[in-house]
């Protein structure tokens, strides 16, 4: 869970990116593409040409970090089509990381809800027990 200051915003790309692009390359982004500076703070967000992978990018004092999410199956919302970047809000961040249609409020079609994993390390132990 992310929790924001009030005086953070959130800019979206509308421009595709390699997921591959590192801190740097993400940086010119937001100062050409975006028009806005690096340094503030403020989260950026950026997706893959098939939607499938979204990279935000945040100044924190120090340094840069990324964060990278990549959907298993499915794509992420289309943001406003034409527009060289997009503003979100907190909800809207939140809804679209987690698979819910902004319009609609609903989870969108391949997003599951809940998911169940078992670690490979247990899967190994119980193909071991019952060798």
């Amino acid at each position: 869970m992310l929790k924001l200051r009030r005086s953070v915003r959130i800019f979206a790309s509308a421009t595709p990116v390699f997921v591959s692009t590192d801190i740097d390359g993400l940086v010119r982004l937001v100062r050409d593409d975006i028009g806005e500076d690096p340094f503030s703070g403020h989260i950026f967000c950026f997706f893959n040409r098939r939607r499938d992978r979204v990279k935000l990018l945040v100044w924190d004092r120090n340094g840069f970090w990324t964060l990278t999410k990549r959907l298993e199956r499915g794509f992420f919302e289309p943001l406003c089509p034409g527009a060289r970047r997009v503003v979100l809000s907190r909800e809207q961040l939140v809804m679209l990381l987690s698979g819910v249609d902004t319009k609609s409020g609903r989870f969108r079609r391949d997003f599951a809800r809940e998911v169940n994993i078992t670690s490979r390390e247990s899967g190994d132990r119980a193909e071991r027990a019952t060798r």
